[in-house]
This record gives structure tokens, C-alpha cells and sequence, in this order.
């Protein structure tokens, strides 16, 4: 009980606004990274690799030290869920590379409605139709910001559809696994980051070597090149504890739609650091993605009242039964007492 009213380390809005930072501050240390203008380290597959092996290492850590628990998941739901969530990483990858990056753009917003059909398929949940609207919404903003040309092929298209799958599906086991081990998020990073850490790093270099033609062992690190490994390494850190701990605390749909925060802060960011332009059509864009995501927090708060309301009236509803059931009992004690059955 005592665990149970203890109050969070971090707060709801502390854990959104540590992954929208972490993850847009990973994305320009990536940019810097991999950009031929900057280091040239264009080994996406293993870098990630990297960034779980550090994740997986700050959890043993923190499992050590006693500052979290270890609880036990089975090893072949691990080994499942990190074989989803590689696929997930090459698949988008590939994607990427296979199809135009509009396409691409594409794909990712359709994360959202795959990751609905899929919750009330395995898990029966419902939307209302302002939610579906907030999400129509949000789609609709950031397609506006980001989908340029819309170019596809036959392997581009079914990379895509893995990587959409494999990605919801990711998604939605984070906050199954939460619930069903009761395991804090923290706690599930841990179990699950070793393994997909051996995995990318076993397999990475061979898909990057695929993706981009070049050898990571060929590649000229400098001083200034390792820092920027290990800083976006650190980023990761942050950025997968609070992926997990929005999933567990919120939803996966949550999760997709106010992240989509991150895709405005990004072109805005690209715009002040980078030079990159930022046209009417991206405003426009990005005004509609932010009025989605207030709809959306707005629908989602109703559907708590109402969720409140139902709880509220339920027990009501049960006593009132209860009430009928002992009234009916009493009427029918004379047949029991004469030895006759009430037909």
C-alpha cells in the first residue's frame, strides 16, 4: 500500500517535457553526427545499438545500487519484444532509404491509427469520435509541415508496412508488460535494453553496411566525433526512460499524438540552427498540429469525467440489485416454508 501511494519521482508533465527535450536534442546531435557537413557517421542501425547498450548499463547501475527493483519477465517475452522493436528500427531504416522521404513521413503518421485498430483488437479498448477527431486533426497538421514528394516502390512500401506494425505493436507491449508485471518503467527498460542492445550491435554494422555501402570499421573517429556518440548516447538514455515511462503512464495513442509535439519543435529548431526553411504551408501545418493536440488532451479529459461518472454510478446500481434480490427472497420465504416450488 505503501508503494502504492508513494508519490512518482516524476511528474506527468515533467516525463512529456523530458521526451520532447531529450528527443528533440537526440535528433540535432544526430543531425550534426551523421550530416556529410558534420562528422560523416551515418551508422544508424549501430549507433542505436549504442544507445541501449548505454541505457542497458545505466539500469544495471541502477539495479545495483539498489535505486531500482529487478522483477521477472520471461526471457522468451524479451527476446519477442526485442526482435518486434529491431525490426521496428530497420524497418524504418530501410523505409528511408527505399522511398522518398515523403513517403516516409507517410508511414509514420499512420503509426497512430495502426496503433488504434491494434488496442481494440488485442485489448478492446474504444475511442470516442472526438478522439478520433483530435487525431484526424493532428494527422492532417503534420502532414502539412513535413510529406514534400510521395514516392514508392514494391520493397519500400513493405518495409514501411513492417516497420508501422512492428513499431505499434512496440508500443503497445511497453504499457502491456507495465501493467501485467506491474514493473515500473524503469525497471522494464532495464530487462529490455540488454537485449536489443546485443542484437543491434551483432546485426547493426550489417545493416548499415547494407543501407549505405561502408564498413563502420573504416570509419575515421576523432575526438570531437566520440564525444558526439557519447552525448547522444546520454540523450538516449532520457529519451527511452521517458518513452516508456509516457507509455505506462498514458497510452501508446497518447504517446504518438502529443509526440508529435517534438516534429514542431524540430522544424522550428532546424529553422534557427540550420537554416532550414520554414514556409507558410509549415506554419499553417504546425498551427493545425497544435489545435489536434489541444482537441485532443480536451477529448481525453472528458472521457476521464466520464469515466469517473460511470464508476461513481455503478455501485449505486449494484446496491439497488442487492436491495431487489433480498426484497424478491423474503416475498418468496412462504412457498420455501409451505414446501412448494414458485414456478
Amino acid at each position: 500500500m505503501d508503494q502504492e501511494k508513494k508519490k512518482p519521482l516524476v511528474s506527468d508533465a515533467g516525463a512529456w517535457g523530458m521526451n520532447v527535450v531529450s528527443s528533440v536534442g537526440l535528433i540535432m546531435v544526430n543531425k550534426v553526427l551523421m550530416s556529410t557537413v558534420g562528422y560523416g557517421f551515418r551508422y544508424a542501425t549501430t549507433l542505436t545499438g549504442l544507445h541501449f547498450a548505454t541505457t542497458a548499463f545505466v539500469g544495471w547501475v541502477s539495479n545495483r545500487t539498489g535505486l531500482s527493483n529487478s522483477k521477472y519477465i520471461p526471457f522468451w517475452e524479451l527476446l519477442w519484444f526485442s526482435i518486434v522493436a529491431n525490426m521496428s528500427i530497420t524497418g524504418m531504416n530501410l523505409s528511408l532509404m527505399l522511398n522518398s522521404v515523403g513517403f516516409y513521413q507517410i508511414s509514420k503518421l499512420s503509426i497512430t491509427p495502426v496503433v488504434c485498430v491494434l488496442e481494440s483488437i488485442l485489448h478492446s479498448k474504444r475511442y470516442s469520435s472526438r478522439v478520433i477527431m483530435a487525431v484526424v486533426i493532428v494527422g492532417l497538421g503534420v502532414g502539412i509541415c513535413t510529406v514534400t514528394d510521395v514516392q514508392i516502390n514494391g520493397k519500400g512500401f513493405l518495409c514501411a508496412c513492417v516497420a508501422v506494425l512492428c513499431t505499434s505493436l512496440q508500443q503497445i507491449t511497453i504499457g502491456s508488460f507495465q501493467n501485467k508485471y506491474s514493473i515500473e518503467s524503469f525497471e522494464l527498460l532495464s530487462k529490455t535494453a540488454p537485449v536489443q542492445a546485443f542484437s543491434l550491435l551483432v546485426f547493426g554494422p550489417y545493416v548499415d553496411y547494407y543501407l549505405n555501402g561502408s564498413n563502420i570499421l573504416t570509419y575515421q573517429f576523432s575526438y570531437s566525433a566520440v564525444f558526439f556518440i557519447l552525448f547522444s548516447c546520454s540523450l538516449a538514455v532520457f529519451c527511452n526512460a521517458s518513452q516508456y515511462l509516457c507509455i505506462g503512464r498514458f497510452s501508446a495513442v497518447s504517446f504518438q499524438v502529443l509526440g508529435h509535439m517534438k516534429t514542431v519543435c524540430v522544424l522550428v529548431l532546424g529553422w534557427i540552427f540550420f537554416d532550414s526553411a520554414l514556409t507558410l504551408k509549415n506554419l499553417s501545418g504546425m498551427g493545425l498540429t497544435v489545435a489536434g493536440m489541444v482537441t485532443y488532451s480536451w477529448a481525453m479529459e472528458l472521457e476521464k469525467q466520464h469515466a469517473k461518472k460511470t464508476v461513481t454510478i455503478l455501485p449505486l446500481k449494484e446496491n439497488t440489485n442487492n436491495f431487489s434480490e433480498e426484497k424478491l427472497l423474503k416475498t418468496d420465504t412462504s412457498f420455501v416454508e409451505h414446501g412448494q416450488n414458485k414456478i
